[in-house]
């Protein structure tokens, strides 16, 4: 897979928003265009794609563009699917005069848009992509209905056992560990997937343990505040079943009149 991939990898550098994923600059009377890499200063605030690359097909004619996403679980404020066809949707629209030009819709990419969510109860691998229904006849429609894919991989929170089916999920959840060494990390790799132990590996792998350390923290600081949000909710309904007024209830927590009256009213 690895020589295939062309040119280097975007790195949370590309954004997702319309009208900013494709840039064209024109130098000299030539135009150049791409993915646009504008910095994060004069772009604060916009959504990135975590990583977005270019694979060569085995033909050496076609190639398709590849999105990774890593999550620490599943989000509970938004629907995770509908975020991931929102990306693998700009990916498809974004290609226009970088890939295909005018009304070349032939020469689409095809696109995967791959989720990595952790933390989940059980492992599990899903495949979404288009699929045609006749409803009525049976005309054969020209076109390539393998454009679009999204990839969800999710990764339970126990290494699963060394079994074909969860190869990938064992890779990966040995990768993204919170509880295995550096060194165990890679005697898995090496045992289990006859990846050679050399010094890159092992700064990837000092990386991927960082990596684990941040979404363990990260997940313990979310329980922390959860827990505060959910003890002030309890505060408040404590002192409006006793009487207090919204003014004396305000000053007491902190809050506005406006976040109290919406914990009061449920």
């Amino acid at each position: 897979m690895v020589p295939l991939i062309e040119g280097e990898p975007y790195i949370s550098t590309v954004p997702v928003e319309p009208g900013l994923t494709n840039q064209v600059v024109e130098t000299g009377g030539s135009r150049i265009i791409g993915f646009n890499t504008e910095n994060v200063e004069t772009n604060e605030g916009l959504v990135r794609f975590d990583i977005v690359f270019y694979v060569r097909m085995k033909d050496g004619l076609s190639q398709i563009i590849i999105n990774v996403e890593a999550q620490k679980d599943e989000p509970d404020k938004y629907n995770i699917l509908n975020r991931a066809i929102f990306y693998v949707s700009r990916l498809i629209s974004s290609q226009k005069e970088r890939d295909f030009e005018n009304t070349n819709y032939n020469d689409i990419r095809r696109v995967y848009s791959i989720w990595v969510c952790m933390n989940m109860e059980e492992n599990s691998l899903c495949h979404i992509h288009l699929v045609k229904e006749d409803l009525v006849g049976r005309h054969d429609w020209k076109g390539n209905l393998g454009l679009v894919n999204i990839v969800m991989i999710g990764l339970a929170k126990e290494l699963p056992e060394q079994d074909e089916m969860y190869e990938l999920h064992r890779l990966l959840g040995a990768l993204f560990s919170q509880v295995l060494t550096q060194e165990e990390r890679l005697e898995l790799l090496d045992k289990e997937y006859n990846i050679p132990i050399e010094d890159s590996i092992r700064k990837d792998v000092s990386v991927m343990c960082n990596l684990s350390q941040g979404i363990k923290e990260a997940g313990i600081a979310e329980g922390m505040e959860k827990g505060m949000e959910k003890g002030m909710k309890k505060v408040i309904m404590n002192m409006h079943n006793n009487g207090f007024t919204l003014e004396q209830i305000v000053v007491a927590t902190g809050m506005t009149e406006k976040e109290i009256k919406a914990v009061i009213a449920g």
